[in-house]
């Protein structure tokens, strides 16, 4: 019985070895196709680049999966991948049947479809179809399907994912190392290019060496063409010959008339040399003005006030009356006399260390 799958189911497989046959309409403008197989793991990557198998590696190493060249089928034209499935090693988790297209995208492809088959019948019937359709026809590289393990048997499972990276990055997915060739250049760029020097004159003989230039690395748009003076002086071996070659090029003077006279300038009158003063010391130079007396500092006696005896007010009840005079002391002492300071009392110059600096 023939299953047709749909895109996300599966279907047991009851043969251990099976052949999946990819098959389209060709025509005029129509991309070619290839058909390849990925042995990946559990961790969804090869484990070697020898797992890939396509066109320019149709055998595992194993034997076990094989790519068979195209064949003519009708007016189909078939890409067949075979794998013995009882046979693979228990590192192997599933085995990912792609198809790439050379030439265009899936959207020229028609009639694309996976047929797969037990490889121990060869006439018999199909144990599943599946009609591959691209989900935006720009893909150039379809998974179809995957075989994988279910405990100890195998299932077959419709996909139809799609890339537009083609064969390359459908590889790279899986932890395919790609070498591209197609992005290597064939040579530098032009704007890397190096500049070589124009060719200058040969000059032969023992003085060929030292008066040949050595070719300049650096580009003419940066600093110009050599002028004609720098070339006929580096190749020529005559230092005569250089010299001229360097005087015929110097420009011609603007003019041959002599220069004017500089203007003249009037004498100035001498100056007198200043009179007075000692060496080092500037002449007439007023005194300096007379500073106030220092103010004392914080904390320090100043010199004393002048005493000023104050004048008794005015009585409010008439004429100031006599003082009495204090009465005589009874036990024969004289009394206290009360001090009056002296108004002549002035304090002895003070020491360097309170006057101020």
């Amino acid at each position: 019985m023939t299953h047709a799958m749909l895109k996300g189911s599966n279907v047991p497989l009851d043969a251990t070895a099976v052949r999946a046959v990819l098959r389209w309409t060709p025509g005029a403008g129509v991309p070619d196709v290839d058909a390849s197989a990925l042995l990946v793991g559990p961790e969804g990557r090869v484990n070697s680049d020898e797992d890939f198998v396509f066109y320019n590696q149709p055998r595992h190493p194993s034997g076990l999966v094989r790519h068979l060249p195209k064949a003519q089928l009708a007016e189909s034209l078939t890409d067949t991948i075979e794998a013995d499935l009882s046979a693979l090693d228990a590192s192997v988790d599933r085995v990912v049947l792609a198809a790439s297209s050379d030439g265009g995208p899936f959207a020229g492809v028609s009639d694309l479809r996976v047929v797969l088959y037990d490889a121990a019948q060869s006439d018999g019937e199909p144990i599943a179809v599946f009609d591959v359709v691209p989900e935006t026809g720009e893909e150039t590289a379809l998974i179809c399907g995957e075989l994988y393990r279910r405990a100890d048997s195998w299932k077959f499972r419709a996909l139809g994912q799609g890339y537009e990276s083609g064969l390359v990055g459908l590889a790279t997915e899986f932890g395919i190392s790609v070498d591209e060739n197609e992005a290597a250049a064939d040579g530098p760029p032009a704007s890397q290019a190096p500049v070589s020097a124009p060719p200058g004159p040969a000059v032969t003989g023992p003085d060929a060496t030292a008066a040949t230039p050595p070719p300049s690395t650096w580009p003419e748009e940066a600093f110009g063409p050599p002028s004609a003076v720098e070339h006929q002086a580096s190749s020529a071996s005559d230092p005569e010959a250089v010299t001229q070659h360097v005087a015929d090029a110097m420009p011609e003077p603007l003019s041959s008339a002599p220069l004017p006279p500089p203007p003249t300038v009037a004498p100035q009158p001498p100056v007198a040399a200043p009179t007075g003063g000692g060496y080092g010391y500037p002449q007439n130079v007023p005194p300096p003005p007379t500073q106030p007396p220092a103010q004392p500092a914080y904390g320090y006696p100043g010199p004393p006030p002048q005493y000023q005896p104050q004048q008794p007010p005015p009585s409010p009840y008439g004429p100031p009356q006599p003082a009495q005079q204090p009465p005589a002391s009874t036990y024969g002492y004289p009394l206290q006399q009360p001090f009056v300071p002296d108004p002549s009392f002035v304090l002895p110059p003070q020491g360097p260390q309170f006057q101020r600096r």
